[in-house]
């Protein structure tokens, strides 16, 4: 796996925030899925917890929740995630990947569940949440 680069969004402040996953944390998350709640010392966030809320792959195909495991499939489909809305409703068939994380994801999406002591600007400007 090469390095994974992941969105934190903090709905408290309506901000995000980009960080790396350091390589001895990333073997903990293959096999985590969309939905699953995790700790925050994973992403240099210590006492907080995180949801995962999506990503997508080294190719840039879109995670789906509703995908079981953590290949790609080609579905078919009319919108949500990995689909552009058409005026018509017309179905069409999109290569999205499985919900669950692989050796394959290059970004994940998380979103702040319960916070810490500290605030994320102050740990990613002291340098901990840049990895």
């Amino acid at each position: 796996m090469a390095e994974l680069q992941v969105v934190i969004a903090d709905p408290k402040e309506g901000k995000s925030y980009q960080t790396k996953v350091e390589k001895t944390h990333l073997a903990r998350l293959v096999g985590l899925r969309i939905g699953d709640e995790i700790d925050g010392i994973f992403v240099g966030l210590p006492g907080y917890k995180l949801v995962i809320t999506g990503g997508s792959d080294i190719d840039g195909f879109p995670m789906k929740k509703g995908i079981p495991g953590p290949g790609r499939k080609k579905i078919m489909g009319k919108g949500g995630i990995g689909f552009k809305s058409n005026p018509n409703n017309i179905r069409m068939k999109k290569m999205v990947r499985g919900n669950t994380i692989s050796q394959n994801i290059a970004q994940l999406n998380m979103k702040v569940t319960e916070y810490g002591p500290r605030n994320i600007p102050d740990l990613f400007e002291s340098g901990k949440g840049d990895n």
